[in-house]
């Protein structure tokens, strides 16, 4: 398993568009992606489950990747959240 911390230095946190951009690159991957916040740990492929968790500017929250293509998925996951969020 491959895991990173990253603190939200976007504004507006994860808001819907970015959120949805980081839905669409988790699922394609094999890999299971999940993001905890605040200890609450909801799948990164569900758009509900990203938003639900609220995370705010400045706020860290942790990425695990887990699979057969679980360094690709950590390294490309990682490079969006840099750029985006």
């Amino acid at each position: 398993m491959k895991s990173f911390q990253y603190v939200i230095t976007d504004a507006e946190g994860i808001h819907a568009r970015p959120a949805g951009d980081f839905v669409k690159a988790a699922k394609g991957f094999a890999s299971s992606v999940k993001i905890t916040k605040g200890g609450k740990t909801v799948d990164a492929k569900k758009i509900f489950g990203l938003m639900g968790l609220g995370v705010k500017q400045g706020e860290e929250v942790t990425i695990d990747v887990e699979g057969e293509d679980e360094e690709a998925a950590a390294a490309a996951l990682e490079t969006f959240l840099k750029e985006n969020l």
